[in-house]
């Protein structure tokens, strides 16, 4: 196996060279083969050096994902280019202050004209972490969008684990549900890439659409997936209508949220022979726990457990007093990784977020995650929340996280999101909105009772809204609080 120390561009032209006419990526039902995926990257490392011939100068690149976006993104790498990924529903001013932030001179799509970048030149030429590859985005769903640097040498770190841990390989084929701009797509495209997988991309336009992901997964015979919740709950109500358990699927990843406990229970009906996961990690650190999930657990306040460091990664768990939770208790999550990144590009957001150890006991560096977290009797760890995503009604603190899940519980809620409004008595009063199940009834009247059977009083949201389409969603996959009250 290459080390992390060889390119991954390096990595998956060997596929190329050595494996020409296996199929790499799947869109729209046709197939492109590593032969032509090589072919595809080197055309964009010709149009890379007409636009940017400085190879030290990143890169802007707007992630429309499509095979084309796959090859540019390759070029970059093999030319071990710093390229910025912009998510596709960032704003357009949103998106070129970003790129002016990295540096950028040109923002580039998969195809068409490059957009010039008005950055000033001090800007330009600012110094960004050495061996920096991709630059990811923050959802900015606390504050506005953070750069990410990751350098390539963590990249190929987390690479050289996730292949062995999921059985990656010629033969397997991933299914990539997420935006490429979002850091799940280093694992179910890059390192699939890296490992001469088969590669089935989703387009984001049916993302949200189970009986369209139930169709690619069985046409495809998609063999490891890797998804957020919501994509689990919307494959569950479509493969039951169907009656079409997936019976192919090998290992399926679920991250980037708590599983609600009506999408557990259908678990193994839905994977009947595959290992299921439920993997935690930040766009900062890349994963950093995993748990395999069994349809016998128990799924109790928190959700499931985020499970156990993987190989290589350091984990604390600080109270409010900054002391250590050793045994049953709540706090803060502190993690170092080997996949982590230096910190963000603008050092001045979130300053505290990269720092040594919090207790001083060695010298590398941590992420203080900003995710509350319990810590159980049993060593096992749960995730509660955001520290952040703390709020005061009437003068209790109310943690919105604890809301949703509560919500999540209902048997008839695929997505659930919760945010503060104006309120003329108390000042701010929490608004729940909801998606429910197809062809469910439920309504705002027997989600208030649902919620006050379990909620303290003051967690039981003022008003409720219940529809039947998708909620909206960051660049990173989850609720956008911040777009609740104008739906």
């Amino acid at each position: 196996m290459r080390s992390d120390r060889t390119p991954l561009g390096e990595r998956i032209l060997d596929q190329a060279r050595d494996r020409p006419a296996a199929p790499a990526l799947v869109w729209h039902g046709q197939e492109t083969s590593y032969g032509h995926l090589h072919h595809r990257t080197q055309a964009q490392r010709t149009r890379l050096e007409r636009v940017e011939p400085e190879f030290d100068r990143p890169l802007g690149i707007w992630a429309a994902k499509s095979p084309e976006a796959v090859a540019l993104v390759l070029a970059c790498l093999c030319d071990e280019r710093p390229f910025l990924l912009l998510p596709t529903d960032l704003p357009s001013d949103t998106a070129t202050d970003l790129a002016r932030k990295a540096g950028c001179r040109f923002i580039l799509p998969a195809t068409g004209d490059p957009e010039q970048v008005h950055t000033p030149e001090e800007w330009t030429r600012q110094r960004i972490p050495d061996g920096t590859t991709f630059m990811l985005t923050t959802s900015g769903s606390t504050g506005r969008p953070k750069i990410v640097p990751l350098g390539g040498a963590a990249v190929g770190r987390f690479m050289d684990w996730a292949g062995p841990a999921f059985d990656l390989g010629p033969g397997t084929t991933v299914l990539n549900h997420a935006p490429l701009s979002f850091d799940l797509c280093l694992f179910d495209i890059w390192t699939s890439l890296a490992h001469g997988a088969r590669v089935v991309l989703v387009d984001p336009e049916y993302a949200a659409q189970g009986r369209h992901l139930l169709k690619l997964i069985v046409t495809h015979e998609v063999t490891v997936m890797q998804a957020v919740p919501m994509a689990y709950g919307l494959l569950l109500d479509a493969a039951r209508a169907a009656d079409t358990p997936l019976a192919g699927v090998r290992h399926a990843i679920v991250t980037g949220d708590v599983l609600p406990e009506r999408t557990h229970a259908g678990l193994t009906w839905l994977l009947p022979r595959a290992r299921a996961h439920n993997v935690y990690g930040c766009t900062e650190t890349n994963d950093s726990f995993r748990h395999e999930i069994t349809g016998t657990e128990t799924h109790r306040d928190g959700g499931l457990p985020i499970g156990s460091p993987i190989p290589g990664v350091r984990a604390l768990v600080l109270d409010d007093n900054g002391e250590e939770v050793t045994h049953a208790g709540t706090g803060e999550l502190y993690v170092c990784t080997p996949f982590q990144s230096e910190g963000y590009l603008d050092r001045g957001l979130r300053s505290d977020a990269f720092l040594s150890h919090p207790l001083g006991r060695d010298e590398r560096q941590w992420y203080r995650t900003g995710d509350l977290v319990r810590r159980e009797a049993d060593g096992s760890i749960r995730l509660l929340g955001r520290v952040d995503f703390q709020v005061k009604i009437r003068g209790v603190a109310v943690n919105l996280a604890e809301v949703e899940r509560t919500l999540l519980s209902h048997p008839d809620v695929l997505e659930a999101g919760v945010t503060t409004v104006p309120d003329p008595v108390a000042g701010r009063a929490l608004l729940s909105v909801i998606r429910r199940t197809q062809e469910s009834e439920l309504t705002s009247l027997s989600l208030r009772r649902h919620c006050v059977q379990r909620l303290p009083r003051a967690f039981v949201p003022t008003n409720f809204r219940v529809l039947d389409e998708a909620l909206p969603r960051t660049s990173t996959g989850k609720v956008d609080r911040t777009a609740l009250d104008r739906l």
